[in-house]
């Protein structure tokens, strides 16, 4: 209470009305099961569209669990809650095992895909375990620039301190200005390196092809030291130079090793010029630039076939007709999934090859990214050998890259492709009950339905995979509810297995008893999403959480979540007759039904339970739902004096959003005292409980129920007068 010791005016405000009550929201769903990718530990991520899920766990292609494919139902199930109107979903990914899995998905039963270099230079891995990160990774070099440049002068215009390549047909040996080739060798046909000295033109290094024409029958090869200096001005007329080097980038100036690649137009024979061996099956050359653009050097490790560097002028190039010069420096990384021509489902752009640069491969694709929405999507996590040089990375790559792809054989058109693959992911085991129900762990994070726990939204769970395995789906259900009963204010929506007959399906209800769950039969055939086969079955929870979703918000919780069109179903499974519904119907089997004329319906709102009170999902989830919004609306009372005022106070809130809920249809009665009543006073608490700290608020709420039988009653009659 404020004080007052000063004389003066003192404005204060107070409340003359009742706190008011928001209703919580029930279209949130969560569905547990194997997935593609994803993370299997720590709080769920919720998504918002299918294609939210397919980013972070996986699209639709097929799961292979305990060596056996089957349809991706968790995907499944979670595209036709979307389709049906679902808004929110939590996803909680489950494997074989996932309970023993460290804090990265390791150590359970599936594998991630991955690939190093011999000695282990670099290293890529998915970040998630399954098969499909056995990803295809594309290199594209951002400096695809062509840097070629190549000049003919005349001869007499040659540039001293500039390599060329000279050819000459029918030299004659007055051109000879010094060598040991006689003379009766002439005439003869040269390609060498020259470079101007002084007057004269002088062979570089003994790097020569001569071919003595003296007999122009048998010409014959000259050793290259033969001849070591011309003159220019005694050449044959059609005696050329040759120059080729490379322009700088406008990407920025060269430096010295200066990764780069030479595309040549026919393959390559320098062995004339460089000393190396003939490199017959190459048409690409893999090394460096130095930083005049003038000499490149072969790397061993970056070309097939090539046993040791070798450094050389480009202008030996022009022998072999080089068609482009290309920098590789920086590059961006496509993640494929399926092959080299599969989906780009992740692109890392501005990568550097250099260890020690921001954007090197260590550096952006970390093993645990710290923006939340990178660790959920990044789909690749790379280590760099401590120590290594940006060469040795560089080297690491090529020895990766697909042979094939990399140097297209002679005559194709197809340009070179820096491509990686990954292998070793699988999916694992079968997931079982325990994996289903999962683990509570503050600090690698929880598991399963345990990991659901922490998120207050979830009113709905689904579990479509496990309905696949007849040996554990039991199991399972028992999981969720266990689940459901501990967060009281969720349901699960329960799937049949595949193909039950009726006796069977009524056998799998027997098994349980509790309001918080509903089951539904049969399975829903559809077109196959992935396109393998013209259909597949599916177990119906996700299209049905869809429809209680779609139906909380367009008509309201207290609607019952029946008589509403599936969407996405071509038939079901199974074609249910009145007769067989009749049953399945008083037994709290939720039948999925097609109409001539009106499609495809759920026809059952029935829970599982014997209760006859909380024999509908409609009540019980409307329940949960006044339940929860009064609970989390009325926490400012806690601690509050337990007096009148409070009590009166608690009284009119709770009247106050309950004769909303009257107003909008949504309670049986014809006036407020028939739909409801409230109480809180003395009557509804008694003095111990008072002392101890105890309220207790009374609340009493005719819900409405649905007409599940509709019947007309007609007789004749007179005509009166």
């Amino acid at each position: 209470m404020p004080e007052y010791l000063a004389p003066g005016v003192y404005m204060e405000e107070v409340s003359f009305r009742h706190k008011s009550i928001e209703g919580v929201g029930t279209s949130v769903a969560a569905v547990v099961g194997p997935t593609r990718t994803g993370p299997l530990r720590g709080k769920p991520e919720v998504v918002t569209s299918f294609a939210e899920f397919a980013r972070m766990y996986g699209g639709l292609d097929d799961l292979s669990l305990g060596g056996k494919s089957l349809p991706n139902y968790t995907a499944i199930g979670a595209k036709a809650f979307f389709d049906n109107g679902g808004k929110q979903l939590f996803v909680a990914r489950v494997i074989a095992g996932v309970n023993a899995t460290d804090a990265d998905g390791s150590k359970g039963s599936a594998a991630f895909g991955g690939v190093a270099d011999k000695d282990g230079v670099v290293s890529f891995a998915s970040r998630f375990p399954g098969a499909m990160g056995n990803y295809t990774l594309e290199f594209s070099w951002r400096d695809s620039e062509n840097l070629l440049k190549s000049e003919r002068p005349a001869v007499t215009a040659a540039v001293a301190g500039k390599t060329y390549l000279l050819q000459a047909v029918g030299v004659a040996k007055e051109a000879k200005n010094t060598g040991a080739l006689a003379d009766n060798k002439f005439p003869v046909d040269i390609q060498a390196l020259v470079e101007l000295d002084g007057v004269n033109l002088r062979i570089k290094n003994n790097r020569a092809v001569i071919t003595s024409q003296a007999d122009p029958k048998n010409p014959a090869s000259v050793g290259s030291n033969q001849i070591t200096v011309l003159d220019p001005a005694k050449l044959p007329a059609n005696a050329k130079l040759t120059r080729v080097y490379a322009k700088p980038p406008t990407s920025g100036q060269l430096a010295d090793g200066a990764a780069a690649e030479i595309v040549l137009n026919a393959e390559a024979d320098l062995s004339a010029y460089t000393g190396a061996s003939h490199w017959g099956n190459l048409r690409v050359l893999r090394g460096a630039l130095d930083k005049d653009g003038v000499n490149f050097t072969v790397k061993k490790g970056l070309n097939l076939g090539v046993g040791a560097d070798l450094t050389l002028p480009l202008s030996a190039l022009a022998a072999a007709s080089a068609s482009a010069i290309i920098v590789l420096r920086n590059f961006d990384l496509s993640v494929r999934e399926g092959g080299a021509d599969g989906e780009v489902v992740y692109t890392y752009a501005d990568l550097s090859t250099s260890p020690d640069a921001g954007n090197s491969l260590a550096a952006r694709l970390v093993a645990s990214p710290k923006k939340r929405y990178d660790a959920l999507t990044s789909p690749l996590r790379c280590t760099l050998k401590t120590g290594a040089t940006g060469d040795a990375v560089l080297a690491a790559l090529y020895s990766m890259f697909n042979a094939d792809a990399l140097s297209p054989a002679a005559g194709s058109l197809d340009d070179p492709r820096y491509l990686i693959t990954l292998t070793g992911g699988t999916d694992g085991d079968a997931p079982g009950a325990a994996d289903y129900g999962g683990e509570s762990d503050e600090i690698k994070g929880s598991t399963g339905l345990t990991a659901l726990e922490d998120i207050e939204d979830i009113s709905i769970v689904i579990t479509p995979a496990a309905a696949a395995h007849a040996e554990t789906h039991q199991a399972v259900v028992a999981e969720v509810q266990k689940h459901c009963r501990r967060m009281r204010y969720r349901v699960g929506v329960v799937d049949a297995q595949a193909d039950m007959s009726l006796s069977e399906v009524r056998d799998f209800r027997s098994n349980f008893d509790t309001s918080q769950m509903a089951l539904y039969y049969p399975w829903v055939v559809i077109a196959d999403p992935t396109g393998a086969q013209p259909t597949v079955t599916s177990p119906p929870s996700g299209f049905v959480a869809g429809v209680y979703a779609n139906t909380d918000v367009t008509r309201g919780v207290h609607k019952p979540p029946a008589n509403e069109p599936v969407l996405g179903v071509l038939r079901f499974a199974q074609e249910i007759n009145k007769f067989q519904q009749e049953l399945l119907n008083p037994n709290g089997i939720n039948c999925l039904r097609s109409f001539p004329g009106r499609g495809h319906r759920v026809w059952g709102g029935r829970t599982l339970s014997s209760d006859p009170e909380w024999k509908y999902v409609n009540v019980r989830r409307y329940f949960n739902y006044l339940e929860r919004s009064i609970e989390k609306s009325t926490q400012w009372a806690v601690f509050e004096p337990n007096g009148e005022s409070l009590w009166a106070n608690i009284k009119g809130t709770v009247e106050d959003f309950l004769y909303n809920e009257w107003k909008n249809g949504r309670l049986l009665g014809g006036t407020p005292k028939e739909a409801y009543f409230v109480r809180c006073d003395r009557s509804t608490m008694t003095q111990n409980e008072i002392d101890n700290g105890v309220m207790v608020c009374v609340v009493g709420v005719a819900a409405l129920k649905p007409a599940e039988f509709v019947v007309f009653r007609i007789g004749q009659k007179t005509a009166d007068a």
